[in-house]
């Protein structure tokens, strides 16, 4: 298991939640990542701002990995197959509960939505009671 750096957290924090600052306010748009990517997906007709969005991402996450990290990402141990269900699942989960963890979690607990409330602390229930189950049941 990798070691926890305080300060590669903070500043990832901090740089999240100015772009979807700058996202909501020159955009009028939530930084919501199921709904970028299905936005741009399903081809609206503003998608470029999307595509850009998520190339910013993936561009961020090479430019940390290959250049800034101190150390290497550990390499994942997980089955392909069972990292290809989990992102179906949660592909659904997030159609089903209206937006994902970075569209409820940094966006609208920003706007003080109590909807995104609710929805923040169901996803952590849910990742308590997996983790729970994953490690101290299962195996």
């Amino acid at each position: 298991m990798a070691e926890f750096n305080w300060f590669t957290a903070l500043v990832g924090g901090i740089l999240i939640g100015i772009s979807a600052t700058l996202l909501l306010a020159f955009n009028g748009r939530i930084a919501g990542i199921s709904g970028i990517i299905n936005g741009a997906i399903t081809f609206n007709k503003d998608e470029i701002w999307r595509w850009m969005f998520i190339l910013g991402m993936l561009l961020g996450g090479v430019l940390y990995e290959y250049e800034l990290a101190l150390e290497p990402t550990p390499k994942s141990t997980f089955a392909p197959v069972a990292m290809i269900i989990g992102g179906f699942l949660v592909g659904f989960g997030t159609r089903m509960g209206s937006g994902c963890t970075s569209g409820h979690g940094v966006c609208g607990l920003g706007r003080l939505s109590l909807r995104s409330l609710v929805a923040v602390l169901t996803f952590l229930t849910t990742a308590i009671i997996t983790v729970f189950i994953v490690r101290h049941v299962l195996w």
